[in-house]
């Protein structure tokens, strides 16, 4: 089968009424998954920053809230497929992305170390690989166990013909993404200056107070749009799956990790 055009303002469209039929409200959701992203990223900031800048607590503490605030993101998706299917998602759905947690971490390495290999070539190679690996995680939603390589394999013959699409869907929440990032860029910006022109301007506002500002800006845009751009873009990889004859209803598991030698 094809790829097919999905009609995004109308996938949009009923994808608000889906969340405006959850029976766990999306926003109240989004806040609790956002709130605790930001208790993280204030542990980062207080006991990694600003207790021991540059010792191995710190870059402990770095690694493991990073890498604790992928797996929710993982709990985020199961609440998001949960709303697409009509089930009932508890708030505790946030943390079931720790039943995978091993080959979560995994996967986004190897998928990070491919990206990475592409983007040394050019940019744009690095850009399609991206969107090339975008369903593998969902993959691994779905059928949690197949291998990292078979939910890589698999999304490489789901996204022909969906890689464009994806792009022009990032794009119609480019503004989002920007406004909800605000805070950040502006901290960045006000720490890149003095160090671009060699001096070494402090901030007024300690990290831990910096943190708090963006999490809290970052949690109030995003439950105004967050909720809606993760169900479309499981929408569209449904539309994917049911394309392309590859994924969880249709028998088969894409099985070919390195077909014809490439990644």
């Amino acid at each position: 089968m094809m790829a097919e055009t999905i009609d995004r303002p109308q996938v949009k469209e009923d994808c608000r009424e889906l969340l405006r039929s959850a029976q766990v409200n999306p926003r109240a959701f989004t806040a609790f998954y956002l709130g605790v992203i930001l208790i993280l990223g204030l542990l980062d900031s207080i006991t990694g920053g600003e207790v021991y800048p540059s010792g191995p607590l710190a870059i402990f503490v770095s690694v493991l809230t990073n890498l604790m605030a992928l797996v929710l993101s993982v709990g985020f998706i199961f609440y998001c497929m949960a709303i697409r299917r009509g089930e009932r998602a508890e708030f505790l759905t946030l943390f079931d992305g720790f039943s995978l947690v091993g080959k979560i971490i995994l996967l986004y390495i190897v998928e990070f170390f491919f990206v990475l290999l592409w983007s040394i070539l050019l940019l744009v190679p690095g850009i399609i690989a991206a969107y090339r690996y975008r369903f593998a995680i969902y993959n691994l939603c779905e059928n949690p166990g197949i291998g990292l390589m078979e939910a890589i394999a698999m999304s490489k013959q789901q996204t022909l013909g969906y890689k464009g699409q994806l792009l022009m869907l990032d794009l119609s929440y480019l503004g989002w993404s920007i406004l909800a990032q605000l805070p950040s860029l502006f901290f960045y910006y006000q720490a890149l200056v003095p160090a671009l022109s060699g001096s070494a301007a402090p901030s007024m506002l300690s990290v831990p107070v910096q943190t708090l500002i963006c999490g809290v800006w970052l949690l109030a845009v995003s439950i105004f749009y967050l909720p809606g751009y993760q169900c479309v873009e499981l929408s569209y990889f449904e539309t994917a799956m049911r394309t392309s004859g590859v994924g969880a209803d249709s028998g088969d598991s894409g099985g070919r990790p390195y077909e014809n030698g490439e990644f």
